[in-house]
Formats: structure tokens, C-alpha cells, sequence
């Protein structure tokens, strides 16, 4: 059986007529090249070569695989290198699983530059599974995920997306809107709260709270954040989100919590599998980039 590291010293071997400028060429030794060539010979049962003042003189045989022997060696090449991605031709489905959050916060943003720069990629967001999700990864059923850190599965490629802090919201016009809100405030009001898995009445901000002895009282609770801003422009309740929800909603109030509330990081996760693929490599590059831009606008 030839490798390929014969193949390309039979090729070399035939444009060179000379060993010493074949093992040049190669970045080997002259004995190492000599020892290929004998390993050659074995596998045509031709001597390939004869020696001559100027060299060596390729026997019939070898001339007759020089033109096969360049096409083959070009069709490997070819074969190894990574097709050129051309994000404007593409055609490809992504699938993302993200939760309820990163499709607002990061998603949303995302798609409207894939449509702009990709607009032939189609995109699937799915809910994340996270007793699933290593499998679906690994078998291509899901292509990324937008996670945390807490919930990566050690053994797949994951990157920092951004860090996210927690702001009150509430109704423009809400009576406490107007004023400063303090601790005792804050805990006498009504909340509204979201829960992933549902039917929660406590969280991360009753957490902060109970380790300073205090408490608020959670009046509704939801699974989604999506609804949550026609839930408070409509009542008189308060809640405690991510920052980025907050943004850029019509009649709401932002104010900063009267405690700290710990916040959050957004990862994004993949597999081996297509970590090198030319196509998802450009997907996550940008919205690695889509999250960057979010990241400076949150700070202007």
C-alpha cells in the first residue's frame, strides 16, 4: 500500500531527475528519500529510475504514472483542503436551541444579520433539552446551543458570549416609578416572576434576599419572559429581569434593584463535530460578533 508521503516523493522524483533536489523540495534528507525511492521500486517492480552523469533517467514505467500521479496528487489536495465558504451562496439549516431569554437577548438580533449577510441559511431554534442536549449535538440534530456555564457539558467547545446583570422593571406610570425604590418598598410591592419549569414562586432575587433576612411577595409566575412585559404594563406588579429584556420596551420603567441580585453568563456551546465545518465556523463568528455589538450598546 502507497501513503501519500510516496506518492509526493515519486512526483518530486520525476520533475526534480535528481535526488539530492528532490529531498530539497520535500524537506528531507537525501538517505530518506533514497530509502522511499527503493520502497517504490518494491511496489511497481520497476527500477524507476537509472542513474545517468546528469542524474537519474526515469525508466518507461515511471513516465507513464507522471501524468496520473499529478492528478491524483491534485485531487487529494483538493480533497484536504476546506471549501471556501461564501456566505451570500450558502444554502444550509442551522439549528440552535436556545432558551426563553437568549431568544430575545440574543437570538432576535442575530437573525436579522444572518438575513442580511447569509440570506439563503435557514435557521431552527428549538428549546434547549438539557438532559438531551449532548446527544443532540453529537448527532447533529441541534448545531449550537445558547447556554450558561453551569449547564456546558465539559467535553464540548463552548465561548463566552457576555455577562448579564438584573434590573426592576415596571410600568412607566407606576406609582413607585417616580421615586427612589428602596429595600422596604421593593418588599412590599407585588413581583411577577419568571420560572422555566413553571408553577416557582421564588428565585434568584428571593435567594439575595433571604441572605440579608429579608422577603418580597411573588403574585404571579410565568414561564416565559415573552409575556412578561404586557403582564406588568397592565397591573401594578414589578419584576426583577435581565437587563437586555428590559431594553428597548415601550412603557416600562428600568431602575436598579435595592440589592444585588447575582447575574448571569451566556455561553455559546457546540460539538467537535462541526467545530471546524467552514460554514458553522462563519455562523459563530458572527454572532460572536452580533453579541460584541450588543455588548457596547448596553454600555453606551
Amino acid at each position: 500500500m502507497l501513503d501519500l508521503n510516496l506518492l509526493r516523493a515519486l512526483d518530486a522524483l520525476l520533475d526534480e531527475r535528481n535526488v539530492t533536489r528532490a529531498a530539497q523540495r520535500l524537506s528531507l534528507t537525501q538517505p530518506a528519500v533514497s530509502a522511499m525511492l527503493t520502497r517504490l521500486r518494491e511496489s511497481f517492480d520497476d527500477p524507476l529510475f537509472v542513474r545517468s552523469q546528469r542524474g537519474i533517467v526515469p525508466t518507461e514505467r515511471a513516465l507513464q504514472l507522471a501524468a496520473p500521479l499529478k492528478q491524483v496528487l491534485s485531487d487529494i489536495e483538493q480533497m484536504l483542503q476546506a471549501p471556501a465558504f461564501e456566505p451570500r451562496e450558502a444554502e444550509l439549516t442551522l439549528t440552535i436551541a436556545s432558551t426563553d431569554y437568549a431568544l430575545r437577548a440574543v437570538v432576535v438580533p442575530f437573525l436579522a444579520r444572518l438575513r442580511q449577510e447569509a440570506p439563503g441559511i435557514r435557521a431552527v431554534i428549538v428549546p434547549v433539552q438539557h438532559e438531551r442536549l449532548q446527544a443532540q449535538l453529537e448527532s447533529g440534530d441541534v448545531d449550537m446551543a445558547l447556554i450558561t456555564p453551569e449547564t456546558t457539558p465539559a467535553d464540548l467547545h463552548a465561548r463566552r458570549l457576555f455577562d448579564e446583570r438584573y434590573v426592576c422593571v415596571m410600568r412607566a406610570d407606576h406609582p413607585a416609578a417616580a421615586r427612589r425604590l428602596t429595600l422596604e418598598r421593593f418588599c412590599a410591592l407585588d413581583h411577577a416572576l419568571v420560572s422555566y419549569a413553571g408553577g416557582s414562586l421564588s428565585g434568584v432575587t428571593d435567594e439575595a434576599l433571604a441572605r440579608i433576612g429579608r422577603a418580597r411577595r411573588v403574585t404571579v409566575s410565568v414561564n416565559s419572559f415573552l409575556v412578561l412585559p404586557d403582564i406588568l404594563l397592565t397591573s401594578d406588579l414589578i419584576a426583577v429581569v435581565p437587563s437586555r429584556l428590559a431594553q428597548g420596551v415601550q412603557g416600562l420603567a428600568v431602575v436598579e434593584p435595592p440589592l444585588e441580585v447575582p447575574g448571569f453568563t451566556k455561553t455559546l456551546a457546540w460539538h467537535e463535530r462541526s467545530h471546524r465545518a467552514p460554514g458553522q465556523r462563519w455562523v459563530r463568528a458572527l454572532l460572536f460578533g452580533t453579541c460584541e455589538g450588543l455588548g457596547a450598546e448596553a454600555e453606551v
